[in-house]
């Protein structure tokens, strides 16, 4: 039997949750030019510092790394009794990526992982092994049953609003880097066998700068079962200004499961942010990948006072019952992502 079939399926990020998962930066002169390990270093520790005033924070790590990792945490003032790191080696940050897909069955109140193949949005960066076992390595530690996902998928590709709506791009899932073998439609039987979701919602592709191809958590996010908090660009002269656009239209067309439209809130890109001579031309900077939090939503800020204000502001008025956290994350999405990219949301029991 299925996932689906037994009973699970993928809650919505704002539902109660045990913990959030990160993977802890290693020593690697690819990450950030090699310029940047201190500063990166106390940057995770003050997110994990943020997320633990609100819940427990599960690190994965090398163990040779803990002491140090905890002394980091210590400095920024972090909730030591909800910071647990545990024995998992990882190759990079990107625990939204890597990590396990969680499930719940909706009868029981039975928490699972689902184990989905990475390869680094294509075999763009290698190595990607231990990142690769991180499910694995999850699922053992908690003592957690474990569903293989049968495919290539990222937890960034794809955002579920709990009522069985699953909203993805075309230019990931249906990219030959990630499964050539597979059909838009073995893609979606898949997703619905192992998530529990029932319709697949299909924008076309992302925004500039983006490794994944473009993945949906810097395009358009669910606040709420009828909501969707979504990107623009009112600069023509922008790369970014017809991709949104038709995203803009694609998003318009669907319905919820009541068969309504959707609320659509549109919510600016912040400016280019761009490093002269780094790889990434235009920085993926957006404001969506955003973190969902039990009573919080930690936002991503970009050093732009007027446009990260407007920002905070539309996303508190969406979240109006959680404390919302603004985080520097210029320096974090030189490697291509921020808040979100970094965590994986565990649903509580």
């Amino acid at each position: 039997m299925t996932p689906a079939q037994k009973g699970f399926s993928m809650p919505a990020e704002w539902t109660p949750q045990s913990a959030t998962w990160l993977s802890w930066p290693v020593d690697d002169p690819r990450h950030w030019g090699g310029q940047k390990r201190e500063l990166i270093w106390n940057k995770f520790a003050e997110i994990a510092a943020a997320i633990s005033r609100f819940q427990h924070v599960r690190i994965n790590a090398p163990a040779s790394s803990h002491g140090a990792i905890t002394a980091a945490c210590n400095r920024a003032h972090a909730d030591t009794a909800h910071i647990h790191l545990f024995p998992h080696p990882n190759n990079d940050v990107w625990c939204r990526d890597h990590g396990p897909i969680f499930v719940k069955n909706k009868t029981t109140g039975e928490i699972a992982i689902t184990d989905w193949e990475f390869n680094a949005w294509g075999g763009k960066f290698e190595p990607w092994h231990l990142d690769n076992a991180i499910p694995s390595h999850i699922a053992s530690s908690l003592h957690l049953p474990i569903f293989k996902g049968g495919m290539i998928l990222e937890g960034g590709a794809i955002e579920v609003n709990g009522r069985g709506q699953l909203l993805t791009t075309e230019a990931v899932l249906l990219n030959p880097n990630r499964n050539p073998h597979l059909s838009r439609e073995q893609s979606e039987q898949l997703l619905r066998d192992k998530l529990g979701v029932t319709e697949i919602l299909w924008l076309e592709k992302g925004i500039e700068g983006d490794d994944t191809d473009g993945h949906i958590d810097d395009l358009a996010r669910f606040t709420n079962e009828d909501t969707i908090l979504t990107c623009v660009e009112a600069d023509t002269a922008s790369p970014n200004h017809p991709t949104l656009s038709a995203n803009f239209s694609r998003l318009k067309n669907f319905l919820t499961p009541n068969n309504r439209p959707y609320e659509i809130v549109p919510i600016h890109l912040p400016q280019a942010c761009e490093i002269p001579g780094w790889r990434l031309p235009v920085l993926p900077a957006s404001y969506v990948n955003f973190l969902i939090l039990n009573h919080a939503v930690l936002v991503p800020t970009f050093r732009q006072t007027k446009n990260d204000q407007r920002a905070l502001d539309i996303i508190r008025e969406q979240f109006p019952d959680r404390q919302i956290v603004p985080i520097d994350c210029l320096d974090l999405v030189q490697e291509g992502g921020t808040l979100h990219c970094i965590s994986q949301q565990q649903p509580s029991v």
